[in-house]
């Protein structure tokens, strides 16, 4: 049952990843529903050791790239090397060639790529040299930017930014939490060090695969339908906003309710999973009119309107 694998898997995470349970619950939305996240916020607050816990925790590969602004798409994608023994080009994988990969700054590199990495999260697949690469499942990216720094940077397009299924706004774990950490630290704990703790896997590839049947079986009453394609649809009509969320955006909305429905052990979505996820799944689909931005309208802003507008169905 998802119900239970979501609850060891988000247990033994939460353990060694303080007070950032929401991002936990969100992010294995989007991998059980086979999206991927963004996610925002300033560094330190544990991404990286988010992503190795998960892949620990489900036995999965995972592999991290910091992008740059020299970083090209045969550095993530891999390239095609003569071998003067064999006298035959050989494939290098690259980076991309994993199950979750952490995509570390993804803002730092040019638009060439972005839109590499952003097709193969569409695809699943990889192309070099005419050959194509199918990736194994589940794959899943977490990408991650600086909201601060902006100098040097390739701010994603809006268009591009539509491929993940969630943006995730990470905060400051709080006073409590980070006493414990640094206990943690005092007491031998080391983030670049996994290896060395208890975490050992909970789930593997085959138990997520598994769950996602699960996630086709949740009922969805018409009504629902109808709140969904309303509360998208309200955006392009807003005031405050130049572009609203895309049909990607209704799909994308409908299928994180399914799956977090399954991961309180339902079998049927209610208006509030749709309201809970409104704004993780449509932040980033929203472009906001200038003169908005500068009066201080937020998207996230935007988006409790619409949920307060929008009558949901009983």
């Amino acid at each position: 049952m998802l119900k239970d694998l979501a609850d060891r898997i988000k247990g033994q995470i939460n353990s060694y990843v303080l007070n950032q349970e929401a991002m936990t619950e969100l992010a294995l939305v989007a991998l059980f529903a086979g999206g991927h996240v963004l996610l925002e916020g300033v560094p330190g607050l544990a991404k990286t050791l988010w992503a190795r816990s998960l892949a620990r925790t489900v036995g999965v590969d995972c592999k991290r790239v910091q992008f740059t602004a020299d970083l090209m798409p045969s550095d993530i994608l891999g390239t095609k090397i003569f071998n003067q023994q064999t006298g035959a080009f050989e494939l290098r994988r690259g980076p991309l060639f994993t199950q979750l990969l952490l995509a570390d700054e993804i803002n730092r590199t040019p638009p060439k790529t972005q839109s590499a990495l952003l097709e193969v999260m569409e695809e699943r697949a990889i192309t070099i040299d005419g050959e194509t690469h199918t990736l194994s499942e589940p794959f899943f990216v977490m990408a991650t930017q600086n909201p601060v720094e902006y100098e040097g940077t390739y701010p994603l397009p809006e268009a591009l930014t539509d491929r993940f299924m969630m943006k995730i706004l990470l905060t400051y774990p709080g006073v409590a939490a980070e006493k414990q950490l640094l206990q943690m630290y005092h007491q031998g704990f080391d983030a670049a060090k996994l290896a060395e703790t208890n975490m050992q896997p909970v789930a593997y590839a085959h138990d997520i695969l598994e769950a996602r049947r699960e996630i086709q079986a949740v009922t969805v009453e018409e009504g629902l339908f109808n709140y969904i394609v309303s509360v998208v649809e309200t955006t392009r009509r807003m005031g405050a906003v130049q572009y609203g969320a895309s049909p990607r955006g209704s799909v994308a909305l409908l299928l994180a309710a399914k799956t977090y429905a399954a991961m309180q052990g339902r079998d049927f979505v209610i208006p509030d999973d749709v309201r809970f996820l409104s704004a993780p799944v449509l932040r980033h689909r929203i472009m906001l009119n200038p003169e908005s931005e500068i009066e201080g309208t937020t998207t996230d802003g935007v988006i409790e309107t619409i949920l307060e507008q929008v009558k949901a169905p009983r």
